[in-house]
């Protein structure tokens, strides 16, 4: 079992280098403490730290420091974009966060670039951004469904590019997470929403249509983990077929960040003594 210090350098994906999705076990738990209930379990452990830097990222933000944290979610549907959400950053104080999960693009949104909206939910000063879907909607979906010409694809790489390496310069550690699921366990998660009457609401019948294109989407995905991963904005390749390992892998993930930024509360900007003398002198 690898040092849990290193679970960046086991997930990272090596950035420029072609990427086959197949040859990456969905079910696979690198660097996790053991099993299912050790893994629970240090997850839990892993909260609790979460919860004290993210108050001093979100103090420190009040006196100045520009950094915040930008946690991207992609994967196929069911992998666990909103699971991960809310396992992990549930643990937070929401003041401090801003999440936002990206739909089809609105008749609005669609007069601007596909960034425009993008620009429009990212974080502040101080706070955890997390993207349940992103602007890589818009060389995925856009590419599978032809929704744009393939030269436009093309162009988006590198306007992505662009757009991460100006987040990292202001401030913005970017922390991108594929949620790797297989094809099977996404049937057992889908026959599941339909066995339950409490999630059937979670269930479309063309979740059934989609599977079809599983190919052009793997494809789709493996191009933009090549083509946009850089060392200030790396891509890392989440397992996600156990539940368990993905949160707590992901919650791992931005507990090593947040450790590497080490936020610190600001000092007073003002006479602690001379204030806690006028308090005590109160009758």
């Amino acid at each position: 079992m690898a040092r849990k210090s290193e679970l960046r350098e086991l997930l990272r994906l090596p950035p420029g280098e072609p990427v086959v999705l197949a040859a990456h076990d969905t079910a696979a738990t690198p660097g996790a403490p053991g099993g299912k209930r050790a893994s629970s379990a240090d997850a839990a452990r892993t909260g609790k730290k979460l919860a004290r830097l993210q108050e001093r990222l979100w103090a420190a933000g009040t006196a100045g420091d520009r950094r915040r944290v930008l946690l991207v979610l992609q994967g196929m549907d069911t992998s666990g974009k909103g699971g991960t959400v809310k396992h992990v950053i549930g643990h937070l104080d929401p003041s401090g966060c801003r999440v936002h999960a990206f739909k089809a693009p609105t008749g609005e949104e669609l007069r601007h670039d596909f960034l425009w909206r993008v620009r429009r939910e990212l974080p502040e000063p101080g706070e955890i951004g997390v993207f349940d879907r992103s602007h890589y909607e818009d060389v995925l979906v856009a590419r599978v469904r032809h929704l744009v010409p393939p030269a436009v694809i093309g162009s988006r790489y590198g306007l992505i590019n662009d757009f991460e390496r100006a987040l990292a310069e202001d401030g913005v550690t970017v922390i991108k997470c594929f949620l790797h699921l297989s094809p099977e366990e996404q049937r057992r998660r889908l026959l599941r929403r339909l066995d339950r009457p409490d999630k059937r609401w979670k269930f479309a019948p063309s979740d059934i249509d989609e599977r079809a294109r599983w190919p052009a989407y793997q494809e789709a995905y493996e191009l933009a983990l090549e083509h946009c991963s850089a060392p200030y904005a790396p891509w890392y390749l989440v397992p996600a077929d156990h539940k368990w390992y993905r949160n707590w892998a992901v919650g791992r993930l931005l507990l090593e960040h947040l450790r590497e930024l080490d936020p610190r509360h600001p000092g007073a900007g003002f006479d602690v003594a001379r204030c806690r003398e006028r308090l005590l002198k109160e009758t």
